[in-house]
């Protein structure tokens, strides 16, 4: 068996991380009507595709930028809150900056009566049905979604992904897998298991807030981990932050230091995808 097929987070950590995410979602339900009510006033062309590969199909929400040239492209790994309006909201701030952003719910088929995100019937159900996720599918399904999305006519053939919270460890341990990947970019995410840093070719950019000691104060230890391994490894963290200061710092009762990291991290964000 391939040894990305073996990572699994530890016990300990593991049950720590879903108490925490527990804790958190009933702040992130109350986000979603603010959240898509911004993405209603969207001028730019929004749509939902299915990926069909190795007899699963996987749904996945796409934005396009309005340019006139072909562009590069964006994948968005989602929070383990499932594929969200505030993820969707953000695959058209990418868009609205020139990328062709696309975000599969990698909750596809796993929902009741085989649906996705949408069909749980709260944010508990829903985190707890992403920790359960193989993390084989999730990679998977993030190999078939950046295919599907580099095909397309209006796709320069560039690669980056970006991933939140959960998502974010998923975009580091990504940036194992794709060979040809421009950038990973890693927002409150844990790293990959060492050994697995040697197979980067990207440059990986982290995104940290200063009171999520849980994931900030892993940010050392990979930090040499990737120097000892020759890798880019550009670390980033926002005091005063909290974790999700992404999402929390644009909410309309976002704290003072949720959105000055949040202003600061979209700009460093946008400035290195320019980049690529």
């Amino acid at each position: 068996m391939a040894k990305w097929m073996k990572r699994v987070l530890p016990g300990m950590f593991a049950v720590a991380l879903m108490a925490v995410l527990l804790a958190l979602s009933g702040s992130v339900a109350q986000a979603q009507a603010w959240a898509k009510a911004k993405l209603d006033k969207s001028p730019r062309h929004r749509e939902w595709v299915t990926i069909n590969y190795d007899h699963r199909k996987l749904q996945a929400f796409v934005v396009y930028p309005e340019v006139s040239h072909k562009a590069p492209v964006v994948l968005v790994v989602h929070e383990i809150f499932g594929l969200s309006d505030w993820a969707r909201s953000m695959a058209d701030d990418l868009a609205a900056q020139g990328y062709i952003a696309i975000v599969p719910d990698l909750l596809s088929e796993h929902g009741p009566h085989g649906g996705g995100s949408s069909d749980f019937p709260d944010e508990d159900a829903t985190v707890k049905a992403v920790f359960q996720l193989d993390p084989r599918q999730v990679m998977a399904d993030l190999n078939a979604t950046a295919d599907y999305a580099l095909k397309q006519p209006s796709a320069n053939g560039e690669l980056a992904v970006a991933g939140f919270c959960w998502g974010g460890g998923k975009a580091f341990e990504f940036a194992t897998l794709h060979p040809h990947l421009r950038a990973a970019f890693v927002f409150y995410g844990p790293p990959p298991v060492k050994e697995a840093m040697t197979a980067i070719s990207a440059p990986v950019y982290g995104f940290y807030a200063g009171d999520d000691a849980r994931i900030s104060s892993t940010v050392p230890e990979t930090t040499a981990a990737m120097k000892a391994a020759g890798k880019e490894y550009h670390p980033v963290i926002y005091a005063g932050a909290g974790h999700g200061f992404m999402r929390a710092g644009e909410a309309p009762d976002a704290s003072a230091a949720n959105k000055k990291a949040r202003d600061a991290a979209w700009a460093r964000f946008i400035r290195l995808l320019g980049q690529m």
